[in-house]
């Protein structure tokens, strides 16, 4: 079981299924990406419908070999059909799925959702996990159903995203002078794209993944978006998910990998 996480949704989903699942973040840098298993499966959100480009270009470089391959794919708010647009990412990198599903939890992406909002909604997550679990168990094969209304909302994504810079989500963050350098946001970033520089964080576009892991961890709100927030004022981590769990699962070696 292997995962990406920015702000614990999906480490504690896979925590749910598996005792110990491997961080995406660390796992892409083994030589050679070569894994073998009886299932293997990758739990990790979706940006804009899509899987975050770290595990896209995990799922492109690895190599699996197993009987049962399964996705399960976070969401906030609408999935805008990612679970086809996976499966046809899958088998564009010659890899077999036969389970792929989507999972509604807490939105974190700051400009179009309150964070306190977003707690008191009652998604069903639990309910959603189990039925997801007993799948899994029983090695069902299925594809997430997406209509065409999914399709939809996606061909609207793409049609704002293509009126934008294409480096535009990495120009999203800055910081200010309440940073005190302590190293949280440098910890949980799992592309190693901000560092504490002379004892202020500095972020270094081209391999962000904007998961916002760094936005959410900072205890000074000192990292802050270059664009509205619904509530600056609100963060959020998985209730089931320690500071100190982000920290393992993404923290990246200083020789690591620099952006």
């Amino acid at each position: 079981m292997f995962y990406f996480t920015g702000t614990g949704n999906c480490l504690s989903v896979a925590r749910a299924i598996e005792e110990r699942p491997v961080s995406i973040p660390q796992a892409i840098h083994q030589t050679p990406l070569t894994f073998s298993d009886e299932q293997i499966g990758i739990v990790a959100p979706i940006y804009g419908h899509e899987m975050p480009t770290m595990v896209r270009q995990f799922l492109r470089e690895a190599d699996f070999c197993c009987n049962y391959f399964y996705l399960i794919l976070t969401y906030g708010n609408r999935h805008g059909g990612a679970s086809e647009l996976a499966k046809q990412f899958c088998d564009a990198c010659g890899i077999t799925v036969d389970y792929i599903n989507v999972l509604c939890m807490v939105d974190n992406w700051l400009p179009s959702f309150d964070m306190d909002e977003q707690r008191q909604i009652d998604k069903q997550i639990d309910v959603h996990l189990s039925a997801i679990k007993e799948d899994i168990a029983q090695h069902r094969k299925m594809i997430a159903a997406v209509t065409e209304e999914d399709r939809a909302a996606h061909r609207e994504f793409l049609s704002r995203m293509a009126q934008m810079p294409a480096d535009a989500w990495q120009h999203l963050l800055t910081v200010n002078d309440a940073c005190i350098g302590c190293g949280i946001c440098e910890r949980v970033c799992p592309s190693a794209s901000i560092r504490v520089i002379d004892h202020k964080a500095v972020h270094t576009p081209g391999n962000c993944q904007t998961c916002l892991a760094c936005i959410h961890a900072c205890p000074h709100h000192a990292i802050q978006l270059t664009v509205p927030e619904k509530n600056p004022n609100a963060r959020y981590r998985n209730p089931n998910v320690t500071l100190a769990d982000l920290m393992e699962a993404n923290q990246q070696r200083a020789s690591e990998h620099r952006s």
